[in-house]
């Protein structure tokens, strides 16, 4: 899973806010600057203020954007498969989310605000996998899994395997092939 965005597929909108969550991972939310992200989207400032009349604007919507590419990306990994391995290729798509994702950086780099976000993020993160998980624990186990992923987080680890392995047990997942 990547962020990045082909040529001609894609619109101004989404190349920006892709850029964005290059530059937050560099820079954070403090020292977002639109110059940058109009750079690195490929824009010129004028063009990018078109979208976005500010900093904040920007910010509102690549939350929203954020959100919709994380859900998407769950969408489509579990679409088609049979009920007892949609969670397990949920749980896959964490792992990728967080090993791929430059946003990510952004608890190395403004950890107070990443974990006022986190009390957002959580609820929604565990709704979801709970929508596909199965069995009578399976809020126990989700919320289980949930903690996992924060951990991996917070303290960033390179072995998506393990990570993975980590996520399916505290899940309760056996693992499927892909």
């Amino acid at each position: 899973m990547t962020m990045q965005v082909a040529d001609g597929d894609q619109s101004t909108r989404e190349r920006i806010l892709a850029a964005t969550a290059e530059v937050l991972g560099r820079n954070g939310m403090t020292k977002l600057s639109l110059s940058e992200v109009a750079l690195q989207a490929g824009v010129s400032r004028p063009t990018l203020y078109r979208w976005f009349a500010s900093k904040k604007d920007l910010l509102d919507a690549f939350v929203v954007w954020e959100r919709k590419f994380y859900e998407r990306a769950i969408t489509d990994a579990t679409a088609d498969l049979p009920a007892c391995e949609k969670l397990d290729a949920a749980l896959r798509v964490i792992v990728e989310y967080q090993q791929s994702y430059p946003g990510l950086r952004m608890i190395d780099i403004e950890p107070a605000l990443v974990i006022k976000r986190l009390s957002r993020v959580i609820p929604l993160m565990r709704g979801r996998l709970e929508r596909l998980a199965q069995g009578p624990d399976r809020g126990v186990a989700v919320a289980t899994a949930v903690r996992v992923a924060i951990s991996h987080y917070l303290v960033r680890s390179d072995d998506g395997a393990d990570f993975l392995n980590q996520l399916r047990h505290a899940a309760g997942v056996k693992h499927f092939a892909p």
